[in-house]
Protein backbone atom coordinates (compact mmCIF):
# COMPACT_ATOMS: atom_id res chain seq x y z
CA UNK A 1 0.00 0.00 0.00
CA UNK A 2 1.24 3.56 -0.62
CA UNK A 3 -0.01 6.76 0.60
CA UNK A 4 0.22 10.57 0.01
CA UNK A 5 -1.11 12.52 3.70
CA UNK A 6 -1.29 16.05 2.90
CA UNK A 7 -2.24 18.14 5.69
CA UNK A 8 -4.22 21.34 3.67
CA UNK A 9 -6.35 24.03 4.76
CA UNK A 10 -9.35 22.57 2.63
CA UNK A 11 -10.10 19.66 0.51
CA UNK A 12 -12.95 19.76 -2.02
CA UNK A 13 -13.84 16.99 -4.07
CA UNK A 14 -16.83 15.80 -6.51
CA UNK A 15 -17.65 12.46 -8.02
CA UNK A 16 -17.79 12.58 -11.65
CA UNK A 17 -19.23 9.15 -12.74
CA UNK A 18 -17.88 5.82 -12.75
CA UNK A 19 -14.95 4.12 -13.23
CA UNK A 20 -16.11 0.63 -12.11
CA UNK A 21 -19.40 -1.02 -12.88
CA UNK A 22 -19.59 -2.78 -9.90
CA UNK A 23 -19.76 -0.32 -7.70
CA UNK A 24 -23.47 1.14 -6.45
CA UNK A 25 -25.11 4.74 -7.68
CA UNK A 26 -24.31 7.38 -4.92
CA UNK A 27 -27.08 8.70 -3.36
CA UNK A 28 -27.84 12.40 -4.44
CA UNK A 29 -26.33 14.32 -1.62
CA UNK A 30 -22.80 12.60 -2.10
CA UNK A 31 -22.88 13.22 -5.97
CA UNK A 32 -23.43 17.05 -4.70
CA UNK A 33 -19.52 16.38 -3.66
CA UNK A 34 -18.11 17.75 -0.30
CA UNK A 35 -15.90 20.66 0.85
CA UNK A 36 -13.83 19.67 3.92
CA UNK A 37 -11.67 22.41 6.37
CA UNK A 38 -8.89 21.57 7.99
CA UNK A 39 -8.58 18.31 6.91
CA UNK A 40 -5.57 15.22 7.00
CA UNK A 41 -6.35 14.45 2.72
CA UNK A 42 -4.96 10.35 2.63
CA UNK A 43 -4.49 9.39 -1.23
CA UNK A 44 -4.62 5.75 -0.88
CA UNK A 45 -3.33 2.82 -3.55
CA UNK A 46 -3.78 -0.14 -2.15
CA UNK A 47 -1.86 -2.89 -3.94
CA UNK A 48 -1.11 -6.47 -4.77
CA UNK A 49 0.12 -7.83 -2.08
CA UNK A 50 -2.30 -6.15 0.13
CA UNK A 51 -4.67 -9.34 0.74
CA UNK A 52 -4.19 -9.62 4.78
CA UNK A 53 -6.82 -7.43 4.97
CA UNK A 54 -6.62 -7.23 8.85
CA UNK A 55 -2.42 -6.67 9.12
CA UNK A 56 -2.76 -3.83 6.48
CA UNK A 57 -5.95 -2.16 7.57
CA UNK A 58 -4.16 -1.98 11.30
CA UNK A 59 -0.88 -0.83 9.31
CA UNK A 60 -2.84 1.89 7.86
CA UNK A 61 -4.77 3.05 10.59
CA UNK A 62 -1.52 3.02 12.52
CA UNK A 63 0.46 5.04 9.88
CA UNK A 64 -2.85 7.53 9.28
CA UNK A 65 -2.70 8.40 13.22
CA UNK A 66 0.90 9.22 13.55
CA UNK A 67 0.65 11.40 10.96
CA UNK A 68 -2.48 13.03 12.36
CA UNK A 69 -1.16 13.41 15.66
CA UNK A 70 1.84 15.18 14.46
CA UNK A 71 -0.73 17.70 12.39
CA UNK A 72 -2.91 18.00 14.79
CA UNK A 73 -6.18 17.53 12.93
CA UNK A 74 -9.61 16.18 13.72
CA UNK A 75 -11.01 15.43 9.92
CA UNK A 76 -9.84 12.79 7.92
CA UNK A 77 -10.45 12.44 4.15
CA UNK A 78 -9.73 9.25 2.88
CA UNK A 79 -9.40 9.35 -1.29
CA UNK A 80 -8.64 6.36 -3.09
CA UNK A 81 -6.09 7.37 -5.45
CA UNK A 82 -4.83 4.50 -7.62
CA UNK A 83 -2.08 6.84 -9.67
CA UNK A 84 -0.12 6.24 -6.41
CA UNK A 85 0.37 3.02 -7.96
CA UNK A 86 0.93 0.56 -11.11
CA UNK A 87 0.77 -2.50 -9.03
CA UNK A 88 -2.79 -2.39 -8.17
CA UNK A 89 -4.98 -4.81 -6.18
CA UNK A 90 -8.40 -6.09 -6.91
CA UNK A 91 -10.90 -3.46 -6.39
CA UNK A 92 -12.84 -5.41 -3.99
CA UNK A 93 -10.16 -5.79 -1.60
CA UNK A 94 -9.41 -2.28 -1.92
CA UNK A 95 -12.28 -1.68 -0.89
CA UNK A 96 -12.28 -3.84 2.32
CA UNK A 97 -9.44 -2.40 3.60
CA UNK A 98 -10.97 1.19 3.32
CA UNK A 99 -13.80 0.45 4.27
CA UNK A 100 -12.22 -1.48 7.56
CA UNK A 101 -9.64 1.50 8.34
CA UNK A 102 -12.92 3.89 7.88
CA UNK A 103 -14.48 2.06 10.76
CA UNK A 104 -11.62 1.91 12.72
CA UNK A 105 -10.31 5.90 12.31
CA UNK A 106 -14.38 7.08 12.93
CA UNK A 107 -13.95 6.48 17.14
CA UNK A 108 -10.84 8.93 16.48
CA UNK A 109 -11.92 11.32 13.99
CA UNK A 110 -14.37 12.74 11.84
CA UNK A 111 -13.38 10.72 8.63
CA UNK A 112 -14.60 11.64 5.15
CA UNK A 113 -14.50 8.79 2.69
CA UNK A 114 -14.91 9.73 -1.36
CA UNK A 115 -16.14 7.20 -3.30
CA UNK A 116 -14.44 4.62 -4.59
CA UNK A 117 -14.58 3.07 -7.90
CA UNK A 118 -15.65 6.79 -9.52
CA UNK A 119 -13.90 9.44 -11.72
CA UNK A 120 -13.55 12.43 -9.30
CA UNK A 121 -12.13 16.08 -9.81
CA UNK A 122 -10.32 17.90 -6.40
CA UNK A 123 -9.27 21.08 -4.90
CA UNK A 124 -7.18 21.46 -2.49
CA UNK A 125 -4.91 23.93 -0.51
CA UNK A 126 -2.26 22.34 1.38
CA UNK A 127 -0.42 23.67 4.14
CA UNK A 128 3.25 24.99 3.74
CA UNK A 129 5.09 23.58 6.60
CA UNK A 130 7.66 20.59 6.70
CA UNK A 131 4.96 17.87 7.71
CA UNK A 132 2.43 18.92 4.94
CA UNK A 133 3.16 16.66 2.74
CA UNK A 134 4.34 13.38 3.88
CA UNK A 135 4.50 9.89 1.44
CA UNK A 136 4.65 6.49 2.58
CA UNK A 137 4.82 3.19 1.80
CA UNK A 138 3.11 0.19 4.11
CA UNK A 139 4.16 -3.56 3.96
CA UNK A 140 2.86 -6.30 5.44
CA UNK A 141 5.55 -9.25 6.62
CA UNK A 142 5.50 -12.40 4.13
CA UNK A 143 3.10 -10.17 1.43
CA UNK A 144 5.60 -9.46 -0.89
CA UNK A 145 7.98 -11.91 -2.77
CA UNK A 146 10.76 -14.65 -1.32
CA UNK A 147 14.52 -12.63 -2.10
CA UNK A 148 16.63 -13.70 -5.22
CA UNK A 149 18.61 -16.09 -4.20
CA UNK A 150 22.31 -15.11 -4.75
CA UNK A 151 23.34 -17.64 -6.96
CA UNK A 152 20.64 -16.69 -9.43
CA UNK A 153 21.89 -16.04 -12.83
CA UNK A 154 21.57 -12.28 -13.73
CA UNK A 155 20.54 -11.44 -17.64
CA UNK A 156 22.28 -9.01 -18.49
CA UNK A 157 20.27 -8.14 -21.37
CA UNK A 158 16.69 -8.29 -19.98
CA UNK A 159 18.10 -6.03 -16.98
CA UNK A 160 20.10 -3.61 -19.79
CA UNK A 161 16.25 -3.08 -21.35
CA UNK A 162 14.87 -2.76 -18.22
CA UNK A 163 16.92 -0.01 -17.08
CA UNK A 164 16.62 1.73 -20.71
CA UNK A 165 15.46 5.58 -19.92
CA UNK A 166 11.77 5.68 -20.40
CA UNK A 167 10.51 9.15 -22.87
CA UNK A 168 9.27 11.98 -22.00
CA UNK A 169 5.16 12.04 -22.26
CA UNK A 170 4.80 15.32 -23.14
CA UNK A 171 0.53 15.35 -23.70
CA UNK A 172 -0.09 16.50 -20.61
CA UNK A 173 2.42 18.91 -20.17
CA UNK A 174 2.81 22.78 -21.41
CA UNK A 175 4.98 24.11 -24.01
CA UNK A 176 7.27 25.50 -21.32
CA UNK A 177 7.34 23.37 -19.15
CA UNK A 178 11.19 22.87 -17.93
CA UNK A 179 11.08 18.86 -18.51
CA UNK A 180 10.65 19.73 -22.15
CA UNK A 181 13.13 22.60 -21.92
CA UNK A 182 15.50 20.43 -20.42
CA UNK A 183 15.15 18.31 -23.12
CA UNK A 184 15.44 20.04 -25.71
CA UNK A 185 18.90 22.06 -24.49
CA UNK A 186 20.27 18.66 -23.14
CA UNK A 187 20.06 19.94 -19.73
CA UNK A 188 18.92 17.03 -17.61
CA UNK A 189 17.05 13.57 -17.73
CA UNK A 190 15.52 11.00 -15.31
CA UNK A 191 15.49 7.21 -15.18
CA UNK A 192 14.22 4.73 -12.85
CA UNK A 193 17.13 3.05 -11.68
CA UNK A 194 17.12 6.39 -9.60
CA UNK A 195 13.65 7.37 -8.76
CA UNK A 196 13.54 11.26 -8.13
CA UNK A 197 17.05 11.79 -8.59
CA UNK A 198 18.26 13.89 -11.69
CA UNK A 199 20.83 13.27 -14.36
CA UNK A 200 22.62 15.97 -14.96
CA UNK A 201 23.99 16.52 -18.27
CA UNK A 202 26.77 19.61 -19.33
CA UNK A 203 25.01 21.66 -20.60
CA UNK A 204 22.58 21.41 -16.93
CA UNK A 205 25.88 21.22 -15.05
CA UNK A 206 26.82 24.42 -16.76
CA UNK A 207 23.71 26.51 -15.22
CA UNK A 208 24.04 24.44 -11.96
CA UNK A 209 27.62 25.74 -11.12
CA UNK A 210 27.15 29.03 -12.50
CA UNK A 211 24.11 29.36 -10.11
CA UNK A 212 26.47 27.72 -7.10
CA UNK A 213 29.54 29.75 -8.25
CA UNK A 214 26.68 33.36 -8.43
CA UNK A 215 26.50 32.92 -4.40
CA UNK A 216 29.29 32.15 -3.47
CA UNK A 217 31.02 35.21 -4.18
CA UNK A 218 27.61 37.00 -3.01
CA UNK A 219 28.47 34.77 0.65
CA UNK A 220 32.02 35.84 0.54
CA UNK A 221 30.98 38.98 1.04
CA UNK A 222 29.44 38.49 4.15
CA UNK A 223 31.65 36.71 5.20
CA UNK A 224 30.20 33.34 5.37
CA UNK A 225 32.45 30.06 5.66
CA UNK A 226 32.23 27.13 3.55
CA UNK A 227 31.93 23.61 4.85
CA UNK A 228 30.74 20.13 3.54
CA UNK A 229 29.10 17.28 6.15
CA UNK A 230 28.70 13.43 5.47
CA UNK A 231 25.48 12.40 3.16
CA UNK A 232 25.19 9.21 5.84
CA UNK A 233 25.20 9.63 9.58
CA UNK A 234 24.61 7.37 12.26
CA UNK A 235 20.61 7.68 13.06
CA UNK A 236 21.75 8.71 16.70
CA UNK A 237 22.32 11.96 15.03
CA UNK A 238 18.79 12.29 14.09
CA UNK A 239 17.26 11.23 16.85
CA UNK A 240 19.20 14.20 19.03
CA UNK A 241 18.35 16.49 16.45
CA UNK A 242 14.36 15.28 16.47
CA UNK A 243 14.12 14.83 12.82
CA UNK A 244 13.69 11.23 12.90
CA UNK A 245 10.42 11.88 15.47
CA UNK A 246 9.19 14.22 12.40
CA UNK A 247 11.29 12.53 9.22
CA UNK A 248 11.61 8.37 9.81
CA UNK A 249 9.28 7.92 6.92
CA UNK A 250 11.08 9.48 4.61
CA UNK A 251 15.00 8.76 5.59
CA UNK A 252 17.00 6.45 3.17
CA UNK A 253 18.32 3.91 5.86
CA UNK A 254 21.16 1.37 5.67
CA UNK A 255 23.03 -0.80 7.70
CA UNK A 256 26.61 -0.76 8.38
CA UNK A 257 29.05 -3.28 11.07
CA UNK A 258 25.18 -3.86 13.10
CA UNK A 259 24.89 0.31 12.93
CA UNK A 260 22.09 2.03 11.41
CA UNK A 261 22.62 5.10 9.00
CA UNK A 262 20.29 7.43 8.06
CA UNK A 263 21.11 9.51 4.36
CA UNK A 264 20.51 12.82 5.58
CA UNK A 265 17.28 14.46 4.76
CA UNK A 266 18.57 17.76 5.86
CA UNK A 267 22.22 19.72 6.32
CA UNK A 268 21.96 21.04 9.76
CA UNK A 269 23.10 18.60 12.21
CA UNK A 270 26.43 18.31 10.69
CA UNK A 271 27.14 22.06 11.26
CA UNK A 272 26.07 21.73 14.70
CA UNK A 273 28.67 19.18 15.20
CA UNK A 274 31.34 21.53 13.27
CA UNK A 275 30.49 23.99 15.81
CA UNK A 276 30.98 21.71 18.86
CA UNK A 277 34.81 21.03 17.50
CA UNK A 278 36.25 23.66 19.08
CA UNK A 279 35.74 25.85 22.02
CA UNK A 280 33.45 29.03 20.90
CA UNK A 281 33.65 33.18 22.18
CA UNK A 282 31.29 35.85 21.64
CA UNK A 283 34.55 37.12 19.67
CA UNK A 284 33.64 34.15 17.21
CA UNK A 285 30.35 35.47 16.60
CA UNK A 286 28.50 35.48 14.44
CA UNK A 287 29.42 32.50 12.91
CA UNK A 288 28.21 31.97 9.60
CA UNK A 289 28.67 28.19 7.79
CA UNK A 290 27.36 27.61 4.79
CA UNK A 291 26.85 24.10 2.86
CA UNK A 292 25.78 23.44 -0.53
CA UNK A 293 24.62 20.20 0.59
CA UNK A 294 22.95 17.05 -1.09
CA UNK A 295 20.04 15.58 0.79
CA UNK A 296 17.99 12.81 -0.03
CA UNK A 297 14.05 12.35 1.36
CA UNK A 298 11.89 9.53 0.24
CA UNK A 299 9.17 9.91 -2.13
CA UNK A 300 6.58 7.93 -3.86
CA UNK A 301 7.16 7.48 -7.65
CA UNK A 302 3.56 8.77 -8.59
CA UNK A 303 4.37 11.99 -7.03
CA UNK A 304 7.34 12.94 -8.38
CA UNK A 305 7.33 15.84 -11.08
CA UNK A 306 10.86 16.56 -12.84
CA UNK A 307 12.77 19.17 -10.89
CA UNK A 308 10.06 20.48 -8.93
CA UNK A 309 9.54 17.34 -6.77
CA UNK A 310 12.32 14.70 -6.02
CA UNK A 311 14.49 12.56 -3.68
CA UNK A 312 17.43 14.03 -4.42
CA UNK A 313 18.11 17.35 -4.20
CA UNK A 314 20.59 19.96 -3.31
CA UNK A 315 19.79 22.83 -1.03
CA UNK A 316 22.29 26.24 -0.39
CA UNK A 317 21.96 25.95 3.15
CA UNK A 318 23.62 27.91 5.80
CA UNK A 319 23.83 27.78 9.47
CA UNK A 320 24.72 30.80 11.43
CA UNK A 321 25.34 30.80 15.39
CA UNK A 322 25.32 34.76 16.86
CA UNK A 323 24.14 35.90 19.81
CA UNK A 324 20.72 37.68 21.23
CA UNK A 325 22.07 40.77 20.18
CA UNK A 326 23.27 40.03 17.03
CA UNK A 327 20.01 38.14 15.91
CA UNK A 328 18.00 41.37 14.21
CA UNK A 329 20.55 42.43 12.18
CA UNK A 330 22.09 39.13 10.78
CA UNK A 331 18.07 38.66 9.65
CA UNK A 332 18.11 41.64 8.04
CA UNK A 333 21.02 40.84 6.33
CA UNK A 334 20.00 37.71 4.84
CA UNK A 335 16.30 39.53 3.31
CA UNK A 336 18.40 42.14 1.86
CA UNK A 337 20.94 39.24 0.18
CA UNK A 338 17.69 37.53 -0.71
CA UNK A 339 15.98 40.07 -2.11
CA UNK A 340 18.93 40.93 -4.20
CA UNK A 341 19.11 37.23 -5.58
CA UNK A 342 15.56 37.08 -6.85
CA UNK A 343 15.90 40.79 -7.85
CA UNK A 344 18.75 39.75 -10.38
CA UNK A 345 16.43 36.67 -11.62
CA UNK A 346 13.71 39.30 -12.34
CA UNK A 347 11.33 37.16 -9.98
CA UNK A 348 8.53 38.76 -8.15
CA UNK A 349 8.35 37.70 -4.75
CA UNK A 350 6.23 38.00 -1.77
CA UNK A 351 7.26 37.27 2.36
CA UNK A 352 5.12 34.71 4.65
CA UNK A 353 5.83 34.89 7.77
CA UNK A 354 4.59 31.92 10.36
CA UNK A 355 4.61 31.50 13.91
CA UNK A 356 4.23 29.00 16.45
CA UNK A 357 2.35 25.46 15.55
CA UNK A 358 0.43 23.17 17.99
CA UNK A 359 2.93 20.70 18.06
CA UNK A 360 5.95 22.13 18.57
CA UNK A 361 9.38 21.87 21.24
CA UNK A 362 10.64 24.60 23.53
CA UNK A 363 9.31 26.85 25.76
CA UNK A 364 6.17 30.05 25.40
CA UNK A 365 9.20 32.58 26.72
CA UNK A 366 11.77 30.58 23.40
CA UNK A 367 8.48 31.53 21.35
CA UNK A 368 8.04 35.09 22.03
CA UNK A 369 11.26 35.67 21.91
CA UNK A 370 11.79 34.39 18.28
CA UNK A 371 8.86 35.08 17.10
CA UNK A 372 9.11 38.93 18.36
CA UNK A 373 12.56 38.90 16.69
CA UNK A 374 11.34 37.94 13.24
CA UNK A 375 8.46 40.44 13.51
CA UNK A 376 10.38 43.10 14.44
CA UNK A 377 12.94 43.17 11.42
CA UNK A 378 9.85 43.09 9.19
CA UNK A 379 7.98 45.50 11.35
CA UNK A 380 11.07 48.46 11.83
CA UNK A 381 12.07 47.90 7.53
CA UNK A 382 8.56 48.21 6.74
CA UNK A 383 8.38 45.09 5.04
CA UNK A 384 4.97 43.88 3.44
CA UNK A 385 4.26 40.13 4.39
CA UNK A 386 1.74 37.49 4.63
CA UNK A 387 0.62 36.42 8.86
CA UNK A 388 0.70 32.21 8.90
CA UNK A 389 -0.58 31.64 12.07
CA UNK A 390 0.30 28.46 13.04
CA UNK A 391 2.97 27.44 10.68
CA UNK A 392 6.07 27.33 12.12
CA UNK A 393 8.75 24.69 11.80
CA UNK A 394 8.50 22.69 14.96
CA UNK A 395 11.71 24.23 16.61
CA UNK A 396 10.60 27.78 15.67
CA UNK A 397 9.52 30.35 13.47
CA UNK A 398 10.26 31.33 10.29
CA UNK A 399 9.90 33.73 7.12
CA UNK A 400 9.30 32.01 3.99
CA UNK A 401 10.22 33.74 0.35
CA UNK A 402 7.40 32.45 -2.49
CA UNK A 403 7.85 33.50 -5.93
CA UNK A 404 5.45 33.21 -9.07
CA UNK A 405 6.02 31.50 -12.22
CA UNK A 406 4.97 32.57 -15.61
CA UNK A 407 1.73 30.21 -15.23
CA UNK A 408 0.86 32.09 -11.76
CA UNK A 409 1.93 28.88 -10.14
CA UNK A 410 3.55 29.66 -6.60
CA UNK A 411 6.80 27.98 -5.38
CA UNK A 412 8.61 28.66 -1.79
CA UNK A 413 12.25 28.84 -2.45
CA UNK A 414 14.27 30.93 0.79
CA UNK A 415 13.44 30.21 4.11
CA UNK A 416 14.78 31.80 7.06
CA UNK A 417 13.94 30.22 10.23
CA UNK A 418 15.37 30.79 14.09
CA UNK A 419 15.79 28.04 15.91
CA UNK A 420 16.52 27.95 19.72
CA UNK A 421 16.23 24.15 20.56
CA UNK A 422 18.89 22.78 18.37
CA UNK A 423 21.64 24.81 20.06
CA UNK A 424 20.13 23.55 23.14
CA UNK A 425 19.48 19.76 22.10
CA UNK A 426 23.62 19.73 21.33
CA UNK A 427 24.71 21.84 24.36
CA UNK A 428 26.43 23.99 22.02
CA UNK A 429 27.96 26.96 24.32
CA UNK A 430 30.04 30.39 23.93
CA UNK A 431 31.69 32.30 26.18
CA UNK A 432 30.53 35.80 27.01
CA UNK A 433 32.35 39.07 27.46
CA UNK A 434 32.16 37.80 31.45
CA UNK A 435 34.03 34.87 31.13
CA UNK A 436 30.27 33.15 31.36
CA UNK A 437 28.74 30.20 29.33
CA UNK A 438 26.35 31.27 27.10
CA UNK A 439 23.89 29.10 24.27
CA UNK A 440 24.05 30.94 20.76
CA UNK A 441 21.05 31.57 18.89
CA UNK A 442 20.66 29.18 15.04
CA UNK A 443 19.27 30.23 11.89
CA UNK A 444 18.70 28.27 9.26
CA UNK A 445 18.90 29.88 5.99
CA UNK A 446 18.84 29.10 2.38
CA UNK A 447 18.39 31.20 -0.32
CA UNK A 448 17.74 29.29 -3.28
CA UNK A 449 15.98 26.41 -1.30
CA UNK A 450 16.30 23.58 -3.59
CA UNK A 451 18.55 24.16 -6.29
CA UNK A 452 16.39 21.69 -8.29
CA UNK A 453 13.82 23.19 -7.83
CA UNK A 454 15.12 27.06 -8.41
CA UNK A 455 16.52 25.82 -11.68
CA UNK A 456 13.09 24.13 -12.82
CA UNK A 457 11.09 27.68 -11.93
CA UNK A 458 13.90 29.57 -13.68
CA UNK A 459 13.47 27.44 -16.66
CA UNK A 460 9.45 27.66 -17.00
CA UNK A 461 10.06 31.34 -15.87
CA UNK A 462 11.93 32.48 -18.87
CA UNK A 463 10.66 29.70 -20.89
CA UNK A 464 14.77 28.66 -21.15
CA UNK A 465 16.29 32.14 -22.53
CA UNK A 466 18.41 32.57 -19.75
CA UNK A 467 20.81 35.54 -19.30
CA UNK A 468 24.01 35.19 -21.20
CA UNK A 469 25.97 34.24 -17.72
CA UNK A 470 23.80 31.34 -17.61
CA UNK A 471 23.31 30.11 -21.05
CA UNK A 472 24.92 26.56 -21.45
CA UNK A 473 26.09 27.82 -25.32
CA UNK A 474 26.58 31.65 -25.29
CA UNK A 475 27.41 31.94 -28.64
CA UNK A 476 26.85 29.66 -32.24
CA UNK A 477 28.97 30.72 -35.11
CA UNK A 478 27.73 29.45 -38.63
CA UNK A 479 29.25 29.02 -41.46
CA UNK A 480 27.43 30.35 -44.95
CA UNK A 481 28.82 28.14 -46.96
CA UNK A 482 31.90 25.29 -47.45
CA UNK A 483 33.92 28.57 -48.34
CA UNK A 484 33.38 30.09 -45.06
CA UNK A 485 34.59 27.61 -43.33
CA UNK A 486 37.98 28.99 -42.86
CA UNK A 487 36.96 32.71 -42.36
CA UNK A 488 34.68 31.07 -39.35
CA UNK A 489 36.93 28.63 -37.52
CA UNK A 490 39.59 31.95 -37.07
CA UNK A 491 35.84 33.89 -35.62
CA UNK A 492 35.67 31.22 -33.32
CA UNK A 493 39.46 31.49 -32.24
CA UNK A 494 39.21 35.27 -31.85
CA UNK A 495 35.98 35.19 -29.52
CA UNK A 496 37.55 32.82 -27.32
CA UNK A 497 40.62 34.51 -27.09
CA UNK A 498 38.98 37.65 -26.75
CA UNK A 499 36.63 36.66 -24.36
CA UNK A 500 38.43 34.00 -21.54
CA UNK A 501 35.97 31.19 -20.59
CA UNK A 502 33.53 31.92 -23.12
CA UNK A 503 30.85 29.09 -24.18
CA UNK A 504 31.53 29.11 -27.54
CA UNK A 505 30.74 26.44 -30.63
CA UNK A 506 30.26 25.88 -34.29
CA UNK A 507 27.96 24.44 -36.58
CA UNK A 508 29.28 23.33 -39.92
CA UNK A 509 27.17 20.81 -40.64
CA UNK A 510 25.58 20.23 -45.13
CA UNK A 511 22.45 21.81 -44.29
CA UNK A 512 20.72 24.89 -44.36
CA UNK A 513 21.46 28.21 -42.71
CA UNK A 514 17.70 28.51 -41.77
CA UNK A 515 17.89 24.45 -39.95
CA UNK A 516 20.95 25.57 -38.31
CA UNK A 517 19.74 28.98 -37.04
CA UNK A 518 16.10 27.00 -36.29
CA UNK A 519 18.54 24.28 -34.15
CA UNK A 520 20.44 27.13 -32.22
CA UNK A 521 16.89 28.42 -31.70
CA UNK A 522 15.36 25.80 -30.08
CA UNK A 523 18.70 25.13 -27.78
CA UNK A 524 17.87 29.02 -26.67
CA UNK A 525 21.45 30.29 -27.67
CA UNK A 526 21.46 33.99 -26.84
CA UNK A 527 23.72 34.66 -29.86
CA UNK A 528 23.97 33.55 -33.37
CA UNK A 529 26.59 34.39 -35.29
CA UNK A 530 26.46 33.91 -39.17
CA UNK A 531 29.65 33.87 -41.52
CA UNK A 532 29.11 34.76 -45.15
CA UNK A 533 31.06 36.02 -48.03
CA UNK A 534 29.94 39.68 -47.21
CA UNK A 535 31.20 39.15 -43.50
CA UNK A 536 34.43 37.45 -44.54
CA UNK A 537 35.02 40.22 -47.01
CA UNK A 538 34.63 43.16 -44.08
CA UNK A 539 35.58 41.77 -41.18
CA UNK A 540 32.35 41.78 -39.65
CA UNK A 541 29.99 39.44 -37.77
CA UNK A 542 26.02 38.94 -38.78
CA UNK A 543 25.16 38.60 -35.39
CA UNK A 544 21.09 37.34 -34.25
CA UNK A 545 20.17 37.73 -30.89
CA UNK A 546 18.23 34.88 -29.37
CA UNK A 547 14.27 35.04 -30.25
CA UNK A 548 15.06 38.19 -33.00
CA UNK A 549 14.63 38.50 -36.79
CA UNK A 550 16.90 41.15 -36.49
CA UNK A 551 20.78 41.28 -37.52
CA UNK A 552 23.05 43.46 -36.92
CA UNK A 553 26.38 44.12 -38.14
CA UNK A 554 29.05 44.32 -35.39
CA UNK A 555 32.94 44.55 -35.31
CA UNK A 556 34.46 41.65 -33.37
CA UNK A 557 36.03 44.28 -31.22
CA UNK A 558 32.81 45.98 -30.46
CA UNK A 559 31.03 42.47 -30.09
CA UNK A 560 33.48 40.95 -27.89
CA UNK A 561 33.47 43.74 -25.77
CA UNK A 562 30.05 43.77 -24.85
CA UNK A 563 29.70 40.27 -24.63
CA UNK A 564 32.58 40.49 -22.09
CA UNK A 565 30.30 42.94 -19.74
CA UNK A 566 27.48 41.19 -20.23
CA UNK A 567 29.07 37.95 -18.50
CA UNK A 568 31.24 39.28 -16.41
CA UNK A 569 28.17 41.88 -14.90
CA UNK A 570 25.86 39.20 -14.95
CA UNK A 571 23.26 41.49 -16.85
Amino acid sequence: MKILALHSDYVKFKPLKKALKSVDELKLKDKAGKLVKEALMVLTAVEKGDEKIKEIVEKFVWNVKDIAKQVQVKNIVLYPYAHLSSNLANPEIALKVLDGAAKILKKSFKVIQAPFGYYKEFEIKVKGHPLSELSREIKVEGSSKGRIKEEEKIDYNTLLKEITKSKLDRRKLKENDHRIIGQQMDLFSFNDVAPGMPFWHNNGLIIYNELIKFIREEIKKQGYAEIRTPEVLDVKLWKVSGHWEKYRENIFLSEYEKRTFATKPMNCPGGLLIFKEKPKSYKDLPLRFAEFGVVHRQELSGVLAGLFRVTEFTQDDAHIFCTEAQLEDEILKIIKLMEKVYDKFKFPFHLEFSTRPEKRIGSDKMWDKAEKSLESVLKKNKINYKLNKGDGAFYGPKIDFHTEDSLGRTWQLGTIQLDFSMPERFDLEYTNEDNKKKMPVMIHRAIFGSLERFIGVLLEHTNGRLPVWLAPIQVRIINFTDRNSEATKKVVSDLEQAVPGLRIDSDFRQTTVNEKIRDAELMRIPHIIVIGDKEEKDRTLAVRERGSKQIKSLSLAGFSKSLKQEIEQRE
